[in-house]
C-alpha cells in the first residue's frame, strides 16, 4: 500500500469531517496498559546507504539453515530448489493482474495451475485437485469442512492426535462456532494412531476420520487399517501429508481408498523462508469435486480447435451466491504453486523418487549412527520416512541448544505441544544432508550427553 502524505490543513479537515479534535483520539479504543505512550527509539535520520547497511547487518544475525547442518523438521523441510525455478518465475507468461478471470490473457497462469492439479492427482492417487490452498493447516481445515458439507446431518470428526499440532489448532479455531465436535485419538506404543481408540471414537455422528502420514512424530500410518474403521462408521477418510516429498516413494492415500488428501507442498522445492509463504493442496474423489473450495482449472479447445485453459469450477462467494459458496477463499497460492509445479516438472517421476529414496536412506543412516552412541532411544517402533523421534536422558531443549552451540540445528523439541515429552525431539533428514553432516551430528550428540 502506498504512503500518501497529508498536509496539516488536510488532516484538520478530515478530523473535522469525522468529528474528532485530534489524531490521538483515533486510538482511544486501545487499552491504556498496552498503548505505547512514547515515541519509538528509532535511530536516524539516515541516508539510503546507511539504511541499507543497517538492515544488512540485521540480516547477518539470522541463522540460515544453508550455513550449517540442519535437521529441522516438524512440517517445514530443507529441500533443494533448482536454480532455474527462480529465474522461470520471472517470465512474463506467468503474469496476471490478480486472478485469471480472463482466459484470453491468462493462458500461462491457467496452464500452470492445470499442470499443478495434474501433479497432485498423480502423486496422491485421487481424481480431482483444486488450484491450491494457502498452506497445509488451512488445507486440512477445508478438507474437514468439505467432508461435513456432504454429511450435513453428522457433527463429529475424529482425528489422530499425531496430526501436526498447528493443523489441529487451526481446525479448532475454524470450527469453534460451527457446532462441530472434534475428538482426538492418541497413539499406540509403536507411534501409529491407536486403532482400538479410533474405532471406539467413531459413532453414527462421525462424518470424517483424519490421520497424517508420515505423522508429526515421523511414523507412517497404516492407511488400510484406518480405512476399515472409517468405512464401518460410514465416515469420509482424510489423509494429511505435511512432508510432500514422501509421495515420491510412499504408497499414496488414494490407492488405499481415502476420499480426501490434503497437505503442505513446501517440500516441493519451496525455501523454508522463515516460515512461509507456502502452498496447500487438496485432492478428492471425483464425486466430491463440486464440494471443493476455491477454484479448479480445466482444459478445453478454443474456436480454432487449439488447446485452451479456463476456470472450470469456481465455488467462491465472488463467483456464485454466497449461500451456495463452499468457501470464502479469495485466491489460491498461485506463485508458490507455480514454483512447486516447476519443481515437480523438472524432477519428474524418477527425480522425485530419487529425492524420496535419499531421504529414506539417509534417515536410516542417521538413526543407526545415533543408536551406535548408546545414548539415545527411539520410542516408536513403526516404520518412518525421513523424520523420527529421539529420546535422551537430557531435556531436549538443553540438548538442542548444546548442538546449536556446535553449529548443528539438531531438531525440534516436542514439549511445546506435548508437555509429557520433555526429553523427546524430532529430527528430519533430507537429500541436503551429507554423510559428513550426520557423522558430525552423532559425534556432537554423544559429546553433549
Amino acid at each position: 500500500m502506498r504512503y500518501i502524505p497529508n498536509a496539516a490543513e488536510d488532516i484538520r479537515e478530515m478530523l473535522e469531517t469525522i468529528g474528532v479534535d485530534s489524531i490521538d483520539r483515533l486510538f482511544d479504543s486501545i487499552p491504556r496498559d498496552v498503548k505505547l505512550d512514547r515515541f519509538l527509539d528509532v535511530p536516524g535520520p539516515w541516508s539510503e546507504i546507511e539504511v541499507r547497511r543497517a538492515f544488512a547487518s540485521l540480516g547477518f544475525r539470522n541463522v540460515r539453515v544453508d550455513d550449517k547442518p540442519s535437521f529441522l523438521g516438524g512440517g517445514v523441510y530443507l529441500h533443494h530448489q533448482p536454480a532455474c525455478v527462480d529465474q522461470m518465475l520471472l517470465r512474463g507468461e506467468w503474469l496476471t493482474a490478480y486472478t485469471p478471470y480472463q482466459p484470453e490473457v491468462s493462458q500461462g497462469t491457467l496452464q500452470a495451475i492445470f499442470e499443478y492439479q495434474t501433479h497432485q492427482c498423480l502423486l496422491t492417487g485421487l481424481d480431482v485437485a483444486n488450484a491450491s490452498l494457502y498452506d497445509g493447516s488451512t488445507a486440512f481445515v477445508e478438507g474437514v469442512l468439505l467432508a461435513q458439507r456432504v454429511s450435513s446431518k453428522k457433527s463429529r470428526v475424529v482425528i489422530a492426535k499425531s496430526i501436526h499440532p498447528m493443523y489441529r489448532e487451526t481446525l479448532a479455531t475454524y470450527v469453534q462456532n460451527l457446532g462441530l465436535e472434534i475428538v482426538e485419538v492418541g497413539m499406540a506404543a509403536d507411534g501409529r494412531v491407536d486403532l482400538a481408540a479410533l474405532k471406539a471414537a467413531c459413532d453414527a455422528k462421525t462424518f470424517a476420520v483424519a490421520v497424517q502420514s508420515p505423522n508429526f512424530f515421523g511414523v507412517l500410518e497404516d492407511y488400510d487399517a484406518v480405512r476399515e474403521i472409517a468405512d464401518a462408521a460410514k465416515a469420509h477418510k482424510i489423509a494429511v501429508v505435511a512432508e510432500a516429498s514422501s509421495l515420491g516413494i510412499v504408497s499414496p492415500p488414494g490407492k488405499h481408498g481415502f476420499d480426501i488428501a490434503v497437505g503442505e507442498g513446501q517440500a516441493w522445492g519451496i525455501p523454508m523462508s522463515f516460515g512461509g509463504p507456502y502452498v496447500g493442496f487438496m485432492v478428492v474423489r471425483d464425486e466430491l469435486k463440486r464440494h471443493m473450495p476455491g477454484r479448479l482449472v480445466g482444459e478445453t479447445v478454443d474456436v480454432d480447435g487449439r488447446t485452451a485453459y479456463v476456470l472450470t469450477l469456481a465455488t467462491r462467494e465472488q463467483h456464485i451466491r454466497r449461500a451456495k459458496a463452499t468457501s470464502n477463499i479469495c485466491t489460491n497460492q498461485a506463485l508458490i504453486a507455480l514454483a512447486a509445479n516447476m519443481y515437480l516438472s523438472l524432477l519428474g517421476r524418477k527425480g522425485l523418487r530419487e529425492v524420496a529414496s535419499q531421504c529414506l536412506q539417509k534417515a536410516a543412516y542417521l538413526r543407526a549412527k545415533l543408536s551406535a552412541t548408546g545414548k539415545v532411544e527411539f520410542p516408536f517402533a513403526a516404520p518412518v520416512y525421513n523424520e523420527f523421534t529421539v529420546r535422551t536422558k537430557r531435556p531436549a531443549r538443553e540438548l538442542l541448544a548444546a548442538l546449536a552451540g556446535e553449529g548443528i540445528l539438531g531438531g525440534v523439541a516436542l514439549d511445546t505441544w506435548y508437555p509429557d515429552r520433555p526429553n523427546d525431539y524430532i529430527a528430519a533428514v533430507t537429500e541436503m544432508n551429507t554423510a559428513a553432516d550426520m557423522d558430525r551430528y552423532a559425534a556432537a550428540l554423544a559429546k553433549a550427553l
